[in-house]
């Protein structure tokens, strides 16, 4: 298990670089010492034998020899843009340490076509003419980094040192030689990422067109008003029901880890008695503990004769399963590919008998239509053991299933054929929306997140138009999430989390969320949660956020507690109460958005699958929260957060 603070963040004294300038002008002199020595390798030690300078033979030499120098050593006068470089070795071990990379080197934006620098343009004020299409910002530091400007950097800053850290095949760290340097770094670093972003170059009307003037907080966050963030917080410290943070000497401690005998593809957490291990080839029956999930139950398998269809969509990978009817039934879906992760249909499990007892389909006026994702009508429509609805969305489409006929009779599944859902209600929008997942609140209202990164809001009542649309922050929201109260939400994207206060104030004094009602312009600027530098590069460069989510609670009075995330082989968690505190100290010295670095890692072995807090019920009286469940594909352990004794 890792720390929540990486050795990345060790500091790099300024004692530690007056030392190494220190060092800096006596190789200077060590350097002109031997650049003009005498050849003769002479190593006596006696006091006659000492090495004498060769006198130069002209001032032609003389001059050449001093050319050399300053080509070498070039003055921070002579290069406005002049950085110390360091690099990060050792990883996250007790060896790990800055070391100095370029005592003395330059850094420049330039913009280009292409990463391996042809064809590139060589002054970043240039307009781009040429052969280049469609270029790009590259932050170049020296002759060693040349990387595309953009969030994968993970660029940190710490304004206290004239600092910024960040990735680029490796983890390196940039001080500025003073104050107005690093602000103009940090300046243009942000102007060249929004062009990047958006294609837009990066000037007041093109930030109003990409966020919209009551958004305008999101790009410029040191004008947004944060009132809504403390206000919301205070009134939850405030009310009876309010959830213990987690502190800083609290920590996480393994309960059980349990082999599978299945290759693990999700979790379906169950808030009775049950939880279910969802593979390729069945569905694994775990049981529910107040210290985590353990104990082989039944196991449904795909192709043993307990289903009776002859479709072959059960054969391939079910990716998402929905628990129903006081958790008694189970929809799961089979994407047709990686590549299309759509569905014309899904299949119902029987939990009670241990089959799959129908295949629905999705139909609209008498045409097939496909699926991309399922969820709950609301966080605790699973435990309503009459339910009969569930959401789908699809790129364009968002709507509200019935698995009883249109005249509200629940349909006769020994039909030969596959019973056909009944649209009851939603909206199937023009092309452009680019849905990609959503959530549903304790009242049943809508979150949904799009490819383009817009978040919208949508009202228990209607589909048809969002009551609020969050403009983004330019990132495909791949998975998104949303407090039991609808004053959260959680956008995962791949390189960030977004965390997104929907409270506002009316026109008559009165606090909403955006599900009710428009915002308008006194909208909070949105907090990311992020990873270090050093520990999104060991997380690798291929491994990305997925399934962002709170902790669970299904009943009103009660805030959830924690956070998770999973990239690679990382389960990342944070403190929710820490993360709304805006005067934590992790939000000191940092320039832009507010991003939250104070978190804690489990590692394991293998990549993670999910992992998920179970229901706030099974959260005993001396722990702050439920356990935590992380599942790889052959194993699931189970945590529990207690408090340490200093």
């Amino acid at each position: 298990m890792g720390g929540s603070h990486s050795r990345e963040d060790l500091d790099i004294s300024d004692s530690e670089d007056e030392y190494e300038t220190e060092r800096e002008h006596e190789e200077e002199e060590e350097d002109n010492y031997e650049d003009c020595k005498d050849e003769t390798p002479d190593r006596s030690s006696s006091s006659s034998s000492k090495r004498r300078p060769k006198t130069p033979s002209s001032l032609d030499e003389v001059e050449s020899k001093l050319k050399a120098l300053k080509l070498k050593y070039p003055s921070a006068a002579q290069n406005p843009n002049a950085v110390k470089l360091y690099l990060h070795i050792g990883g996250n071990t007790p060896k790990a340490k800055w070391v100095t990379s370029e005592k003395l080197t330059s850094y420049s934006f330039l913009k280009t076509s292409r990463i391996d620098g042809r064809g590139e343009e060589e002054e970043d004020d240039d307009d781009g003419e040429g052969e280049c299409e469609d270029p790009f910002w590259v932050l170049k530091v020296g002759f060693k980094i040349r990387v595309k400007v953009s969030a994968e950097m993970q660029l940190k800053t710490f304004k206290d040192q004239r600092r910024v850290d960040f990735v680029a095949q490796g983890v390196w760290a940039m001080k500025f030689l003073s104050d107005d340097d690093y602000k103009i770094f940090v300046t243009k670093f942000q102007d060249c990422l929004f062009e990047n972003t958006y294609g837009y170059e990066s000037n007041e009307a093109n930030k109003l067109k990409v966020y919209g003037k009551d958004f305008i907080g999101w790009a410029k966050p040191e004008a947004a008003d944060d009132s809504m963030w403390e206000d919301a917080d205070d009134s939850l410290l405030k009310s009876p029901g309010s959830a213990t943070p987690l502190r800083a000497n609290q920590d996480l401690t393994e309960e059980f880890e349990e082999e599978a005998n299945v290759g693990i593809q999700s979790l379906a957490l169950g808030a009775l008695d049950n939880s279910f291990l969802v593979s390729d080839s069945g569905i694994q029956v775990v049981k529910n503990y107040s210290d985590g999930i353990h104990g082989k139950g039944g196991f449904v398998n795909f192709s043993g004769g307990n289903y009776r269809s002859s479709s072959n969509l059960v054969h391939s990978t079910p990716k998402k399963a929905l628990l129903m009817r006081a958790e008694t039934s189970m929809l799961f879906m089979s994407p047709m590919s990686d590549a299309k992760p759509h569905n014309t249909g899904l299949h119902q499990l029987d939990i009670e008998t241990g089959k799959i007892v129908t295949e629905w389909k999705f139909e609209k006026d008498g045409t097939d239509i496909t699926m991309r994702d399922i969820a709950n009508d609301s966080k605790g429509a699973q435990l309503d053991p009459s339910g009969s609805t569930f959401l789908g969305l699809d790129d364009n489409r968002l709507c509200r299933w019935d698995m009883r006929d249109k005249n509200g009779i629940v349909q006769n599944l020994a039909n030969a054929g596959a019973p056909v859902l009944n649209w009851s209600q939603g909206h199937q929008f023009s092309r452009g929306t680019n849905f990609q997942c959503f959530a549903s609140t304790g009242d049943g209202s809508i979150v949904v997140g799009s490819l383009d990164g817009k978040i919208r809001l949508y009202s228990s009542n209607s589909m048809r138009q969002a009551k609020t649309a969050f403009p983004g922050l330019g990132s495909p929201i791949r998975h998104v999430d949303v407090t039991y109260d609808g004053r959260w939400i959680l956008g995962t994207t791949d390189t960030y989390l977004i965390l997104i206060c929907t409270l506002f104030t009316d026109k008559n004094g009165t606090t909403k969320t955006g599900f009710n009602g428009r915002m308008g312009n006194k909208i909070a600027a949105p907090r990311l949660l992020k990873l270090t530098p050093l520990d999104s590069h060991l997380a690798g460069v291929n491994n990305k956020f997925h399934k962002a989510q709170f902790s669970w609670v299904t009943e009103n009075g009660k805030q959830e507690r924690h956070l998770v995330a999973t990239v690679g082989k990382f389960s990342v968690i944070w403190n929710f109460q820490q993360v709304k505190n805006g005067s934590h100290e992790c939000y000191q010295n940092q320039e832009g958005l507010k991003s939250c670095y104070c978190y804690k890692i489990v590692l394991k072995d293998d990549s993670i699958v999910d992992s998920r807090f179970m229901h706030d019920k099974f959260a005993v009286s001396d722990l702050p929260e439920a356990p935590l469940v992380i599942a790889t594909p052959m194993k699931v352990s189970s945590f529990s957060i207690s408090s340490r004794q200093c």
